[in-house]
């Protein structure tokens, strides 16, 4: 079964994805023009979100910040492929990357998948879009600064993470998560740059307990794959 391929999940997925190209057209053209180059634009960034994290996130209220329909793909055959059953999302926007995580846990008959965003319009929003795809019954979305709404409460071993949030804190809420990573645990960090946080330099150390791997797709994003081996 997958849900990706037909049918009302997929349906979803595809006007979503028109949404978000839409309403983000703007914003890509901004950024391409105020920034010189991509290490430029990283840098922007993170010095914004090191000055006012909520600040920077609330004007991005109305943004999906979305991945990309392949990048969306990887999500569902990674949750497959590790038949996960309980799947933590750190910066859940809209919920387009959660209802292809849901898909599937719906898929592989059941789990759970708590997500987290800042911005409470987006948590409003993502809420909606799970209910149009019918996964809402397997998602949990929590509102506030990942670093205390990740904190607690949730249930059991972590078989999948995906990280797309504050460039900032992918460290910070890796090391918050990793007591309860199973082993072989997939994290996916998509926007996971070296300049930020120093989550690259920490999972790419074998000493950390990780194996990883930078993705070969949408390169300029920062992609990176890597299993807890330990």
């Amino acid at each position: 079964m997958d849900s990706l391929s037909s049918g009302l999940v997929a349906d979803v997925l595809e006007r979503l994805h028109r949404e978000a190209d839409a309403a983000d057209a703007p914003l890509a053209q901004a950024v391409t023009n105020e920034a010189n180059s991509r290490e430029e634009m990283i840098s922007q960034v993170i010095a914004a979100e090191n000055r006012d994290l909520e600040g920077i996130y609330r004007g991005f209220a109305g943004n999906f910040l979305s991945i990309s329909p392949r990048f969306g793909r990887f999500l569902y055959m990674c949750a497959r492929a590790c038949k996960a059953k309980h799947i933590v999302e750190f910066g859940s926007s809209m919920g387009i990357s959660a209802i292809y995580m849901a898909a599937a846990l719906r898929d592989m008959g059941g789990g759970r998948l708590i997500g987290t965003d800042i911005e409470p319009g987006k948590i409003e929003r993502a809420r909606a879009n799970l209910a149009a795809a019918g996964l809402a019954d397997l998602v949990e979305f929590r509102l506030g600064d990942a670093r205390e709404t990740l904190s607690s409460g949730l249930r059991g071993d972590i078989d999948m993470v995906m990280l797309d949030g504050a460039f900032t804190l992918y460290l910070s809420v890796l090391k918050l998560l990793e007591p309860q990573l199973r082993p072989g645990a997939l994290i996916v960090g998509e926007n996971a740059f070296e300049e930020a946080s120093g989550y690259i330099d920490y999972v790419r150390d074998p000493l950390n307990g990780y194996l990883t791997l930078s993705l070969p797709f949408d390169p300029a994003r920062g992609n990176e794959l890597s299993v807890r081996t330990r």
